[in-house]
């Protein structure tokens, strides 16, 4: 599915970070923790929310009706 806007733990904006993180780590094989350094990230539950987050938009589509 998509990213929640904001972290279930802390209520942080997390929503506008995710495409840079997802493009830099998957795309250009960068250091996940150094990206989330980067992108200013610092709380360990915020984080959570990036790095296990898996984009299931593109298989669930698959069973839609058309």
């Amino acid at each position: 599915m998509m990213i929640p806007v904001r972290c279930f733990s802390c209520g942080q904006v997390i929503g506008d970070k995710w495409e840079e993180f997802n493009e830099r780590v998957n795309v250009k094989k960068e250091d996940a923790m150094q990206v989330l350094n980067d992108l200013g990230v610092k709380r360990y539950c915020c984080r959570r929310m990036l790095v296990s987050h898996t984009d299931l938009i593109d298989d669930i589509m698959n069973y839609s009706r058309k």
